[in-house]
């Protein structure tokens, strides 16, 4: 990890923000004392917009040319070229003001599988975010930053029995169940937790389904809070996921109905409910629409005096990632008009995106010989049709089957992918033994998040 000398650079310590860290996250009313200079609310806009903001492009497009300057393809060391990012520190702070400004009353707790980038992490930790983590690897990583085990959700509705031993070793009370084999194995291995009953939603229109797989039905929400109420439990909310990448707003204020649902039930079993997680599923350029819609729906289901979290992941890093990468090959196609690229990075790195994101990303140019090409509308797009692959010598390392290129890219150009933040880097493999651990260049292009 390397932080690049800008004019507005994200010191590694990432010194606190004055905000209490002890709190899950910072009132609504904190939202007035995080740093801002005169530019952020435009710069949050540009994030409503889905990209960064013309300051931290600026800053991310110098990264990017000082990183690939001191690239020499005839005398590099093996490895020298391989891919890296840039990340603007800028953009996940904005993300996080624009959250309070139009959620105010839901705590984000950061989904930590999405992108466990540590200079992430220091950041949200230091604004008080809480924190999604599924693992033992998860809770480790977080409570080695000084998070408090209060701040910190284990949403895993299966957890194997060893995990659930280490959570009450580490206090992590807070953490979810969708089954009665659950609860027995909570009871035998950490009584004292603080239970979500994660419920079933619609999920079909988004773009990873997670309800096939977890979230209890309506028809059997009340056996499972008899059951916790048996065995002694403490049973103090309901969860939901509507699945990553929501198209909009509709889901989740179902999910809502179906929680309020589940709180009633409780109540005449005689429980005293006392948070709803909205989990996850807020993107980059829909989040004002599914907000406006949500924030008044949560208000009319549920009282003030119930707390109210979520877990978003890619809503805070898509945007603040760019992926940079080397053409190390290219087959020309003579009876088909195209050509081949080949990429150092692919399906098994940081595209692997591709495969369990279902994202489909766009070759952007950033160099060509003398031509530096980063934010110019002609980089992509073209008379040049290619197809791109990665190094690996899977055939199923495909980046694209067909895109159309300015060029005709050669050996040694560079291309890039922007919004490359969110299930990217977290789930990249060392396949056929290429490089699994890509280098990330920070700048900051928010001065409030310097300070």
């Amino acid at each position: 990890m390397t932080e690049v000398e800008t004019n507005a650079v994200c010191p590694p310590s990432l010194i606190p923000f004055g905000l209490k860290t002890d709190h899950a996250c910072p009132p609504p009313s904190a939202v007035a004392s995080l740093p801002m200079t005169v530019d952020t609310i435009p710069r949050i806009k540009a994030s409503a917009a889905g990209g960064s903001s013309l300051h931290g492009q600026a800053l991310i497009s110098r990264a990017l040319r000082n990183r690939v300057n001191r690239v020499d393809n005839d005398s590099c060391s093996p490895g020298g070229e391989d891919p890296f990012f840039v990340a603007d520190i800028g953009e996940v702070y904005r993300q996080h003001v624009r959250w309070k400004l139009n959620l105010p009353r839901v705590e984000p707790f950061y989904a930590v599988k999405c992108n466990p980038d540590l200079t992430v992490l220091k950041l949200l930790a230091r604004l008080g975010t809480g924190f999604d983590c599924a693992s033992k690897k998860e809770i480790d990583l977080i409570t080695s930053l000084g998070v408090a085990p209060s701040r910190i959700i284990y949403a895993h509705p299966c957890k194997a029995a060893s995990f659930i031993r280490y959570a009450s070793q580490r206090d992590v009370r807070k953490m979810t169940f969708d089954n009665a084999e659950e609860l027995y194995k909570i009871k035998r291995y950490f009584p004292d937790a603080e239970l979500f009953l994660r419920i079933v939603t619609d999920d079909s229109e988004s773009l990873c389904q997670f309800s096939m797989k977890y979230g209890a039905s309506l028809k059997i929400t009340g056996d499972l809070l008899q059951l916790a109420k048996d065995l002694e439990l403490n049973v103090v909310g309901v969860s939901f996921h509507v699945g990553s990448g929501a198209v909009g707003a509709k889901p989740f204020v179902q999910a809502v109905h179906n929680a309020r649902f589940v709180f009633d039930q409780a109540e005449d079993l005689g429980m005293n409910l006392t948070t709803l997680d909205i989990g996850g599923g807020f993107g980059v350029d829909n989040f004002e629409g599914i907000a406006e819609i949500l924030g008044p729906a949560i208000d009319k289901c549920f009282p003030p005096s119930v707390r109210v979290i979520a877990e978003p992941g890619r809503y805070y890093v898509a945007s603040a990632f760019t992926l940079a990468c080397h053409v190390i090959a290219r087959r020309e196609l003579p009876h088909h008009g195209g050509y081949m690229l080949y990429l150092n990075d692919g399906v098994y790195g940081n595209m692997n995106c591709i495969l369990f994101d279902h994202q489909q990303p766009t070759v952007r140019v950033l160099t060509h010989g003398n031509r530096y090409m980063y934010g110019l509308p002609d980089n992509c797009g073209g008379p040049v049709t290619a197809s791109v692959w990665g190094p690996t010598c899977d055939g199923i390392d495909c980046i694209t089957q067909e895109c159309q290129l300015p060029y005709a890219l050669d050996v040694g150009d560079w291309v890039y992918f922007d919004n490359f933040g969110a299930y990217t880097l977290s789930a990249a493999t060392g396949f056929n033994g290429f490089n699994d651990n890509c280098e990330v260049l920070y700048v900051c292009s928010e001065n409030g998040s310097s300070k």
